[in-house]
């Protein structure tokens, strides 16, 4: 799946377009690779997300195309 895809599908970032943008600006790692919009994501990679002085990492647990609210959760691992 998609980077952008599954940061909006996850409910880590609100919008698509928003996801598209932080990994344009690249905001976004995946396994302490800079990641385009388009990268690939898949369960068991690190993402890093920076937004100014703020870091957010986490695990993927789980890959799926649609999740309700209550399921959005299951999909990553917070790490600190």
């Amino acid at each position: 799946m998609r980077i952008d895809k599954f940061l909006k599908v996850s409910r880590i970032i609100k919008r698509r377009t928003l996801a598209n943008e932080a990994c344009s600006k690249e905001k976004v790692t995946i396994n302490g690779r800079v990641a385009k919009p388009g990268s690939e994501v898949k369960a068991g990679d690190i993402v890093e997300i920076r937004f100014g002085e703020h870091v957010t990492r986490f695990r993927v647990l789980r890959v799926t195309e649609h999740a309700k609210k209550e399921e959005s959760a299951e999909m990553y691992e917070l790490l600190q």
